[in-house]
């Protein structure tokens, strides 16, 4: 087992312990929310099922922002056998937008979801990175406009759960690491502008 499944597990852990749900089923979203939900199931004794199945074909999608609700419905597909008239915990390794997980949710919703419980296994992103994480700008960040409960209204989830930005040095192992993207601690100067946009443009263009 390498170091970050390891740290996804422990993740899933974190979670049943500070978002339990009464379930059926614990399911991740392919393939950075399986080791996690993997990490809930063991914790909370929910079983572990597989009930979306991704296609390896279809690029990442939060990296096409124009394309991104069409290509979830080919990217994923709901294994109806595994999640109709179940109430699922639902494994994501973050929200960004929101624009996915609605879709995903909506999803399981059509394949038969009775209950549809979001737990995610990081804190919200609240800020840009500047350091080569694809985070977006902080208005189209959801969870810095919204609360939990109220992503959980506009994804079509029944609850909404995120990592504790305070237990992350539990899956690092040390207490000196960036988590500027989550608390806003920066350890360099950021930028005046800090629209995403502006860092994809020519250096010409700047």
């Amino acid at each position: 087992m390498t170091a970050v499944q390891s740290s996804r597990i422990k993740a899933g852990e974190i979670l049943s312990r500070k978002h339990p749900v009464d379930a059926d089923v614990v399911i991740g979203v392919p393939d950075s929310g399986l080791d996690a939900a993997l990490g809930y199931s063991m914790q909370s004794g929910i079983p572990y099922g597989i009930g979306l199945i991704k296609n390896k074909y279809i690029g990442r999608t939060f990296i096409a922002p124009d394309e991104r609700t069409d290509k979830v419905r080919l990217k994923l597909a709901a294994v109806e056998e595994a999640v109709k008239g179940k109430r699922i915990v639902l494994i994501d390794d973050s929200i960004v937008r929101g624009t996915t997980s609605n879709r995903i949710v909506r999803m399981l919703r059509d394949a038969g979801a009775r209950e549809i419980h979001m737990r995610i296994s990081s804190p919200p992103f609240l800020h840009p990175c500047f350091y080569g994480t694809d985070i977006d700008s902080s208005e189209h960040l959801i969870a810095r406009n919204h609360t939990p409960e109220e992503i959980a209204e506009m994804t079509g989830a029944d609850s909404l759960g995120f990592l504790p930005v305070e237990d992350l040095c539990e899956l690092t192992g040390k207490k000196n690491y960036c988590a500027a993207c989550f608390d806003g601690n920066y350890p360099t100067p950021v930028p005046e502008d800090t629209r995403k946009e502006k860092f994809e443009r020519r250096l010409s263009e700047c």
